[in-house]
């Protein structure tokens, strides 16, 4: 698997050679190519729905602390779920289970014998409703900016651990091999880089020289340069980067 570096670096060589790269010369340096990829990969995670994915985590409890700081890619928590339930201060707390006889006879010791799905169902309703009722699912408060994950309880011992429904950003190196994203990041990496290049040749009009000097294309760069980011937006909004459309809302 590429790493980040090679990536990027594919990236600029695809911008470098459509400016006309070893042909004329190219004034942007390594540090307006970064910027301009560095944009194109805000942009997209600002706008697409699928620069961002599902995952779970796991975070050990530390006895009295309540505060824990996430990774600064986590965008989201949505549960925080213990692994059993019944006990507050032991990483092996026991849960009760009155049809575990009925499950391990029917499916274990006499399977396809008696017995049937009712069980397994009962099992299940009685695991998620113990665990609403006992702190199986802890409350909790998450500030997205500074990353910071608050347990509304009193952590009394160290080693639990406990299951995060995460959601999180992207890696970079995943964006930059996706092969419908990528092609919008080189895009949008030209265009600002075009819109850069513009900037600074728009500053002189013309250079002077033999023959009444050169005329700079700084405004046509400008131009070229906006009307590719523009058209990258418009294939976000046409959802062509395979990210999900909004579903519809009643109420």
């Amino acid at each position: 698997m590429a790493d980040l570096a090679t990536e990027r670096q594919k990236v600029k060589d695809y911008i470098y050679y459509m400016l006309g790269g070893d042909i004329v010369d190219v004034e942007a340096d390594a540090a307006h190519y970064d910027t301009a990829i560095d944009r194109a990969l805000k942009v997209y995670r600002q706008r697409a729905s699928n620069a961002f994915e599902e995952s779970y985590g796991f975070l050990e409890l530390v006895d009295g602390q309540n505060e824990y700081t996430l990774d600064d890619n986590i965008m989201e928590v949505r549960s925080v779920i213990r692994r059993s339930v019944g006990s507050t201060n032991s990483t092996n707390s026991t849960q009760l289970e009155p049809f575990e006889a009925a499950f391990v006879n029917t499916y274990l010791l006499q399977a396809g014998r008696l017995g049937g799905l009712a069980t397994y169902e009962l099992f299940n309703q009685y695991q998620e409703l113990s665990a609403r009722m006992f702190g199986g699912y802890m409350n909790f408060t998450w500030e997205p900016v500074s990353k910071k994950l608050t347990l509304i309880r009193n952590i009394k011992a160290n080693g639990e651990v406990v299951m995060l429904w995460l959601y999180n950003t992207k890696p970079d190196v995943t964006l930059l091999q996706d092969h419908m994203i990528r092609p919008w990041i080189e895009k949008f990496a030209l265009g600002t880089t075009k819109f850069i290049l513009g900037e600074a040749r728009g500053k002189f009009s013309t250079i002077a020289g033999p023959g009444g000097g050169t005329t700079l294309n700084g405004d046509a760069l400008k131009t070229e340069g906006q009307q590719l980011i523009d058209e990258c937006m418009d294939s976000i909004n046409n959802y062509e980067t395979g990210n999900e459309p909004l579903y519809w809302i009643q109420g």
